[in-house]
């Protein structure tokens, strides 16, 4: 199957780079709202025959052009939205406490799926609920899907699960807004990441430490 994992448009809370992981959460500001039109163009090249989206307003509304170009409905699924802050909701994504949320993401992309954000969900409990969707698209027999999901949830679950990303690669490489992940494979074969925000992710073996292809930008 071919993944493609689209980051929501723009939020007001992402202006103030806030920590916002509630539900339903805000919707998306103007410039959210041109990045979420814009996306069916941006995926033109793309045969999408699925279209899923979380239960925050934000993803909702940047899958809804998408699906709509395709003539699809957008499938409403929880276990693809954002990782909970717990008790960090709302606090700066710069701070001190802002940083320990993505220091947590990672240590569980990592391996340490046991630990806790602070009043929030263990790793294991979030990589399941998004392995969960993924093995519902797969076993739908769509050979291509598109997710619009959130940038700490994506960026964590490819880390975890592609072969040929790893923590570091990840880490270094925040998501923009409506930027994508493109992989293939499967919930048994495992997945390879091809781009990265448009970026050619090289395939297992053939690149740097980090995954990242010899000749690509630093």
């Amino acid at each position: 199957m071919r993944l493609l994992l689209v980051r929501h448009g723009q939020t007001p809370s992402n202006v103030d780079y806030l920590l916002d992981t509630a539900v339903p959460g805000p919707g998306l500001t103007p410039l959210g709202e041109r990045q979420a039109a814009a996306l069916p163009e941006a995926l033109a090249g793309e045969v999408v025959e699925a279209v899923y989206a979380s239960t925050l307003v934000r993803t909702q509304l940047t899958a809804a052009p998408l699906a709509a170009a395709r003539g699809l409905d957008v499938i409403v699924r929880d276990g693809i939205r954002e990782v909970s802050a717990g008790d960090l909701e709302m606090l700066p994504g710069d701070s001190e406490q802002g940083r320990l949320y993505m220091k947590t993401v990672f240590a569980w992309a990592a391996g340490d799926t046991g630990l806790r954000i602070p009043g929030g969900e263990s790793g294991a409990r979030a990589l399941a609920r998004f392995d969960a969707v993924v093995a519902e698209a797969a076993d739908s027999g769509v050979p291509a899907v598109a997710m619009v999901s959130h940038g700490a949830a994506i960026r964590m679950w490819t880390a975890a699960r592609a072969d040929n990303v790893d923590v570091p690669f990840a880490a270094a490489r925040p998501l923009a807004n409506t930027g994508v992940v493109v992989l293939e494979g499967s919930p048994s074969d495992g997945w390879k990441a091809l781009s990265w925000a448009g970026a050619v992710v090289a395939p297992a073996g053939e690149g740097g430490p980090t995954g990242r292809s010899l000749d690509a930008a630093g």
